[in-house]
């Protein structure tokens, strides 16, 4: 789908690395290229036309990420990445929300960026951290959520889709037990944002965070939604320019609204504005076209690996364009050479998972991941390499 939009497809290059970041349609170097050459001006720091108009820029894209997740304009806040986004909720709201004894829950399979900052918030205060039990297929399942929830459970942080396993999870009823049990849920979709139809009042979680790159975007902005009572409980853990309205020598300051109090400092304005014109290209080719197409590719790429001897498939349900093996007993890396000198691109380790490696039984894999740019013909041309049994010979 949509191929001819994304030069690096012109390089004779097969790209299985989108969970990583996504490739990007030439739409985003001339938007980004546009503000440069014609704009260049800081945001809300001049009384000028060009400066007011960056500003109409910068306040459109939040409007057009509202809409696509369904939020309001001022419960969506710009940040650097999900990761930045986490470490706000975390140590922005959370620190002050729990006390002693409070439990956060988990799974083994997220990812580094929805574990350290709870261990960073662990070692600050004396919270519990546990995790939801996996089902065979590695998987969660609502009767674990039941189980796992204790009276002193007070948070769910989970994401929607998980990057080795790519489960999606049901966040619409984990949402619904949290509910009942008076506990708030955090939703890591930088994987599902890219993938499938988001409503976070569907949903109802009371924070969403994902990033622009794994989507087309730009690098270096994520975005935080947050529900807005609980963002005006909230205090900025970055402080600056931009985040107050007054401050005096005695070190009294008033906050900006929400949501400029949480972007203090001069963002990063060319991504933020060339963003705009993702969603709306992601709106193009449509957000339902996309899920049907990589679900197609992920089950067409599973039937042909079933039929390769050697090789062995951690994640035979996943549902999401991610498909984590390991080939012939060979060195998860070392496959990643190989591909790499037929002009694949793969990822080989732990993924940023890093306490999945008892779940699945290894520490370091292949991870194939899809989106909507590749192609049938694509996973042919891999499937023939990883057919050969003299790899090894190849590599040294």
């Amino acid at each position: 789908m949509n191929r001819e939009d994304f030069l690096f497809l012109n390089q004779d290059i097969i790209y299985f690395d989108s969970a990583s970041t996504s490739l990007k349609p030439k739409i985003l170097s001339e938007a980004i290229s546009e503000y440069y050459n014609c704009y260049s001006t800081n945001i809300y720091r001049g009384e000028y036309d060009m400066s007011l108009h960056v500003n109409d820029l910068y306040e459109k894209t939040r409007i057009i990420v509202s809409e696509f997740i369904n939020a309001n304009k001022d419960e969506i806040i710009f940040t650097s990445g999900a990761t930045d986004a986490i470490n706000k909720i975390v140590l922005g709201y959370f620190e002050e929300y729990l006390t002693d004894g409070d439990e956060v829950l988990l799974t083994v399979s997220e990812h580094s960026s929805n574990i350290l900052p709870w261990f960073e918030l662990s070692k600050r205060k004396n919270i519990v951290i546990n995790y939801i039990p996996l089902d065979e297929n590695h998987k969660v399942t609502l009767d674990n959520v039941k189980s796992s929830i204790t009276k002193k459970t007070k948070v769910i942080s989970i994401a929607h889709i998980t990057n080795v396993i790519g489960d999606i999870r049901p966040i619409k009823e984990i949402t619904e037990i949290a509910r009942e049990n008076n506990i708030l849920v955090v939703c890591d979709g930088a994987q599902s944002v890219p993938h499938i139809s988001t409503d976070v009042k569907n949903l109802d979680v009371e924070f969403l965070v994902f990033s622009s790159h794994k989507m087309c975007g730009p690098t270096g902005l994520g975005i935080l939604y947050g529900k807005k009572e609980l963002l005006d409980k909230m205090k900025p853990i970055i402080v600056g320019g931009g985040m107050n309205s007054t401050m005096e020598k005695n070190g009294d300051i008033t906050h900006s609204e929400i949501p400029r109090r949480f972007e203090a400092g001069t963002p990063n304005i060319s991504a933020i504005v060339s963003f705009s014109k993702i969603i709306e290209y992601l709106n193009n080719v449509g957000m339902n076209n996309i899920t049907k197409y990589v679900l197609e590719l992920t089950e067409y790429a599973h039937n042909k690996f079933e039929k390769i001897d050697g090789i062995t498939i951690y994640n035979k349900h996943s549902e999401a364009g991610i498909i984590t093996f390991n080939a012939h007993n060979i060195f998860a890396q070392d496959l990643a050479i190989y591909l790499n000198k037929h002009n694949i691109c793969v990822r080989a380790g732990n993924h940023c998972a890093k306490l999945l490696k008892e779940e699945i039984g290894v520490k370091n894999t292949v991870r194939m991941s899809l989106y909507f740019y590749n192609t049938k013909e694509e996973i042919d041309q891999l499937c023939e390499l990883l057919k050969n049994k003299n790899i090894i010979d190849e590599i040294i």
